[in-house]
């Protein structure tokens, strides 16, 4: 499965996953953590498509 990730820190990025089902995951870039869930599989393609939710500033 090919996720294309919209919006965010990580916008355009391209991941590569197996062929089980992806519900979304937290990503960190630098000092801020994104969580991007899937909102539209493409049925031709399987491409999914997942959007940022939400992010987290981290302070150590």
């Amino acid at each position: 499965m090919i996720v294309r990730l919209v919006g965010g820190p990580l916008a355009g990025r391209v991941l590569e996953t197996t062929d089980t089902p992806w519900f979304g995951d937290w990503f960190m870039v630098g000092d801020t953590a994104g969580l991007y869930v899937p909102f539209h599989r493409d049925p031709m393609t399987g491409v999914v498509l997942a959007e940022i939710r939400g992010t987290i500033p981290r302070s150590w």
